[in-house]
Parts: C-alpha cells; sequence; structure tokens
C-alpha cells in the first residue's frame, strides 16, 4: 500500500497534484493507493482557535474528490486527544504500517506528523528506518508563482474573492444544504428565494454579498443568484442567510436538497432606502447574472 497522511481540506490544485504523484506512485508499484485522513480537524480537539475554523469541504465532499483523483481507499481516523500524542514514529508504525500494511509512505512538502511536530525531512528519516519507503512529493505553485493553500483559499472564500479561490481549488465552491421556509418577501418582490440551511455547520460560508451560482435541486442543473448576508434592507436581526433566485424557476422545494456552486460575487450586500430600490437593484442583479451566463 503507497499512502499519503493529511487532512487535506479542499482537497484543492495543491493537494491534486501531490495525490496525482501517489495514484501514479502506486500504479508504477503494482500496488494501491491509500489517503488516511482525520476527523473532526485537529484544530478542533486541541482547541486551536477553533471557533474561527471553517472548512472548504465536509467529509463526503472530501471522499469524492479523491476518488475522482484516483485514489483506492480512504481511511479516516476519528482525532481525539489519545490520538493526538503519537509521536511520528508511533504514528508510521502502529497506523500506516501495522494497521493499514503501509509500505511506501508519500509526504508533501508542509507534512508535519505526530506530537512532536516532525517536519518532512525528519518525518522521512524516521520512515526510513522503521522499513518505509519514502516519496518526497513536489509542491504546487498557482499563476503567480505562490503555494497553494488550504488557508489561502479560505481567506479568499471569507472575502468574497470566490473566483480566486474557485482558480486554487480547481472548482467551483459549493454550499450543500436543505431549504428551509422563509419569510417569502422575496415572492412578493417577483424574486422569490430558496433559503438554505447547512448540513455541515462547520462549512465556511463566502462573504456577505450577491453571487452567481449554479444550482442543483430536484435532479435539475440551474442557474441563480445567491445573496448572502443580513438583509439590512428587510431583516429583522443578525442571523445571516444564505437565499437563492433560482431563473426561470418557481417549483415547491421546502425540505429538499439544493447545492449552489459559486462562479462570482455580483456585488456587496447594501441597505436599500426602501422594497422598491431593493427590487430595482435584483432586477439589475439578474440581469447582470444573465449577461455573464450568456457572455
Amino acid at each position: 500500500m503507497v499512502i499519503a497522511t493529511g487532512f487535506f481540506d479542499g482537497v484543492h490544485l495543491g493537494h491534486r497534484f501531490v495525490l496525482g504523484q501517489l495514484v501514479d506512485a502506486a500504479r508504477e508499484r503494482g500496488d494501491w493507493s491509500m489517503v488516511v485522513t482525520f476527523w473532526p480537524h485537529p484544530r478542533n480537539v486541541l482547541q486551536d482557535d477553533a471557533r474561527n475554523l471553517r472548512l472548504l469541504t465536509t467529509m463526503e465532499e472530501k471522499k469524492r474528490l479523491l476518488t475522482e483523483i484516483g485514489v483506492n481507499y480512504i481511511q479516516v481516523i476519528p482525532f481525539c486527544k489519545d490520538f493526538s500524542r503519537l509521536t511520528t514514529e508511533e504514528y508510521l508504525r502502529d497506523c500506516i504500517m501495522d494497521r493499514f500494511g503501509g509500505r511506501t509512505v508519500l509526504l508533501g512538502y508542509d507534512n508535519r506528523i505526530g506530537s512532536d511536530l516532525c517536519n518532512p525531512e525528519q518525518t522521512a528519516e524516521i520512515a526510513r528506518r522503521l522499513g518505509l519507503e519514502v516519496i518526497m512529493a513536489e509542491s504546487c505553485k498557482g499563476q503567480d508563482g505562490v503555494v497553494i493553500s488550504s488557508t489561502k483559499i479560505r481567506s479568499m472564500i471569507a472575502s468574497g474573492r470566490i473566483e480566486e479561490a474557485n482558480a486554487m481549488l480547481g472548482y467551483e465552491y459549493r454550499l450543500h444544504g436543505v431549504v428551509v421556509a422563509g419569510n417569502r418577501l422575496g415572492r412578493t418582490l417577483g424574486f422569490p428565494t430558496a433559503n438554505m440551511q447547512l448540513y455541515e455547520p462547520l462549512k465556511l460560508i463566502p462573504a456577505a454579498g450577491v453571487y452567481l451560482v449554479k444550482v442543483e435541486t430536484l435532479g435539475r442543473n440551474l442557474y441563480g443568484m445567491c445573496n448572502i448576508g443580513v438583509r439590512p434592507t428587510v431583516g429583522t436581526g443578525n442571523a445571516m442567510t444564505v437565499e437563492t433566485n433560482i431563473f426561470g424557476f418557481d417549483e415547491d422545494i421546502y425540505g429538499l436538497d439544493i447545492s449552489l456552486s459559486f462562479i462570482r460575487k455580483i456585488r456587496d450586500e447594501v441597505r436599500f432606502p426602501n422594497l422598491e430600490s431593493l427590487s430595482a437593484q435584483l432586477a439589475r442583479d439578474r440581469e447582470t447574472c444573465l449577461g455573464i451566463i450568456g457572455g
């Protein structure tokens, strides 16, 4: 078994570059490839600024993306405080070798394994001493020469730079949830909305604003415009909402699945003086989105 280990949040282009080397190495050796990952995120267990951590991918999304790369097996280790105390040597010996049958380990440029936080070179030395073959993966950089990382992508999404984030992810950032009842004000304005409640509460929500999105619901692929924010013109509190006006669609989907893929940010969230001004702006937003789709 050829194994790579890490959290791989987002399974972005940097991860794909490394894991492509994993899959290739396994094929060259006539062996199987495996990713060993963790849940929950170590920061949630170790309380390392955990209240501010939001994730790019749910576990199901991560598994799907890893499978698309060609990884044969995915093992998820429950991350707990006892597990966090394993040293690098203990983790490699007890988990990678004894538990999962690893014979080769692939290390990324920033892999830090074990409670002793060994760097990749130190980990490689320990692995070879245990009898593991070691492959040192190359890093992947974006077009600007900056190393692609989950941290950078989270920062981009949190600030609304969705196109830059998508470029590093290699796909359009997604939210997945269930449609819940709203105040139905959008319908009175001529823009009925599907209000989303996320299935994964730790999933990162893009910055407040209006976005062009692809919508998947009822087995159909559509377009729409999504507003994220506190609805300052009509909101009665500070609760964050994710509501989408689906173009050419007016069916009852309360209680059903909905997925949003974010394409482009159209504008920031704005407080309007009255509902007429809000409705006029929504009409302009829709025209902007339709122009992008048509163009």
